[in-house]
């Protein structure tokens, strides 16, 4: 029936796909038995409630034919008066061409009073303060919320991507939409193809959507941009595995889409910066942790790390704001949690539009820097659950590497990894720090030279032993001349040179090494020191290794005695050879 209204400003979408346990939820609830005058769409920007709406509306027009469809968009104050305008025309009612007239008011009070049933969209209403702030002094300034209309025969559907907005303009009845799964996903993008046999190729395919976190918009986006120049899945993928700012560019793309509002961008990489704008202005704390996320690693983000917030309230409710719009999930218990990884991507770009990366990455190297252990074996499992995010910031070239702050974890993150057993892991950060130590300090300095005798261990325990001795020689050669032959540092990087000799079977010179700090120590520091029975204990590797088993046994057994005798308890942690 062509006297039915229906206004809806797109066509109906031939590439939709899937989501039919959502749709058959909405009708279930607007039209069938217990019937709901309100529903709330809720899901993270891009992943496909306007098409999903837009799906259910030409449904809804076909199985009940005498319902009216008026479609609103609350992008902004402009386009929502410019749409009750159009539905007020639409729907011929009485006044509206009076310029003093509220024109909301009218087409409440019209649809409240009609007997013929209706529908009502109201798509991406994000900004709660259009709904529920207070009025102002101008003619129709109201609240939205008091001029959405009542009537057994009417029913109003909200699109917005911020939950908390979705409860309360519907309380209860949210319907969220989830990621797609793998196969509609792989619909989606063959119906979006030009060449639709390109998803015959099941692991690009798979590995295409996965970069894409299965999301609708992401996947759209790639496809237009395949089918405009004509590249494969794979060609496609190594433009996401570039430099950040060229993925960014990729993600900027903007493409033709006939299911989008005139004047608004829908590439992935802009299509939350509305969202980080309202967040910002509603709740800074948010954006605050937003900022802070996406300067560390994505995924299973521990809450201990964030910044303090004034009160645990405003903590509880800047993580319900994230969550709310779908931008981070929460892990078990609360404990941990993870930030979409596209949204981390965008909003990285935010903050470098904005002029803020930098200043973020510096918060996030202080913020980590008070909260990141020492690499004691107590602290094992605090460490290793920071260390994605340590070394996510080291790695960005963000912040100022001679930073005091910055070196002091840089440090740190190497004693944890080498604590670890990844030693190859732990050369980077050991090699950042001595060069910074070599450059502001100067080359005898002594956290210089600790620094030189940190990166040989990692060498040594490498099997790298060439470039282990040519520094444990020059850091063993210095300190002798500037501390002196017997200074407690000084044995000890003759005891790492040992080592080094005895793990490459040239045990002559480690042993003439290990007897020369182990006589050194029981003449400076006694026979019970505990760095004297290291030095035993060192020996008698050496003559184990050789086979000389007798001798070993002897001084294994004098070690074990004496340290039995003296308390274990005082003895200093060590981690390197002395």
């Amino acid at each position: 029936d062509n006297t039915i209204p229906f206004i809806v400003p797109f066509n109906k979408n031939p590439n939709f796909t899937g989501r039919e346990d959502q749709l058959a939820e909405l009708e279930k609830r607007l039209f069938i038995g217990e019937q709901t005058s309100k529903i709330a769409i809720t899901g993270l920007g891009g992943v496909g409630k306007t098409q999903l709406v837009l799906e259910l509306a030409y449904r809804i027009r076909v199985k009940y034919q005498s319902c009216s469809i008026l479609w609103i968009p609350a992008t902004d104050t402009e386009s929502l008066q410019q749409a009750y305008l159009d539905v007020a025309q639409q729907l011929n009612i009485a006044g509206r061409d009076d310029k003093t007239a509220n024109v909301k008011k009218l087409v409440q009070l019209h649809l409240s009073k009609t007997t013929r049933p209706w529908l009502l969209i109201f798509d991406n209403a994000d900004d709660v303060n259009m709904w529920v702030a207070e009025a102002g002094v101008e003619p129709g300034s109201g609240r939205l919320i008091d001029y959405l209309p009542r009537s057994e025969q009417g029913r109003i559907v909200f699109t917005t991507r911020d939950r908390k907005t979705a409860v309360k303009l519907a309380r209860q009845n949210v319907v969220e939409v989830p990621e797609m799964d793998e196969e509609v996903a792989i619909q989606l993008l063959q119906k979006c193809l030009m060449n639709p046999d390109l998803v015959n190729n099941r692991t690009d395919t798979m590995a295409l959507l996965k970069e894409l976190t299965y999301l609708p918009l992401a996947i759209v986006q790639a496809a237009a941009y395949i089918n405009e120049n004509g590249i494969a899945f794979v060609d496609y993928l190594s433009l996401l595995a570039d430099q950040e700012e060229a993925v960014i560019e990729l993600l900027s793309e903007d493409f033709e889409d006939d299911g989008r509002y005139v004047n608004v961008k829908n590439p992935v990489a802009t299509t939350w910066l509305i969202s980080f704008e309202q967040i910002r202005h509603r709740d800074p704390l948010a954006v605050d942790y937003l900022s802070f996320m996406a300067c560390i690693d994505p995924k299973d983000i521990p809450r201990s790390l964030l910044p303090a917030g004034a009160s645990r309230k405003k903590e509880i409710d800047a993580i319900g704001t994230l969550e709310a719009y779908s931008f981070i999930i929460k892990r078990a218990a609360d404990l941990a949690l993870d930030l979409h990884r596209l949204v981390h991507l965008a909003t990285r770009n935010w903050l470098r539009q904005n002029h803020l990366i930098a200043q973020w990455t510096e918060r996030a190297i202080i913020q980590l820097e008070e909260v990141f252990p020492d690499d004691d074996h107590q602290n094992r499992t605090t460490w290793r659950t920071y260390l994605p995010h340590v070394c996510y910031v080291l790695m960005s070239d963000k912040s100022d590497k001679d930073g005091e702050t910055r070196i002091a974890l840089s440090l740190r993150f190497g004693e944890c990894l080498f604590s670890d057993g990844r030693y190859n892991e732990a050369e980077a950060p050991f090699v950042e720090v001595m060069e910074r130590y070599e450059r502001v300090l100067g080359l005898e300095h002594p956290s210089t030279l600790t620094s030189m005798a940190n990166l040989a261990s990692t060498y040594r325990d490498q099997g790298r032993w060439k470039e282990a001795e040519d520094l444990e020689v020059q850091v063993m050669e210095t300190r002798k001349r500037v501390l002196g032959p017997e200074h407690p540092d000084t044995l000890t990087s003759i005891a790492s040179l040992a080592s080094t000799y005895r793990n490459q079977g040239r045990w002559k010179e480690a042993e003439d090494l290990d007897v020369q700090v182990m006589k050194t120590r029981k003449r400076v520091l006694g026979p019970e020191h505990p760095d004297t029975l290291t030095s035993i204990a060192n020996l008698a590797s050496t003559y184990r290794d050789q086979g000389r088993w007798k001798e070993a046994e002897d001084l294994e057994v004098q070690v074990m005695k004496t340290r039995k005798r003296v308390d274990a308890g005082k003895r200093p942690k060590t981690w390197r050879c002395k």
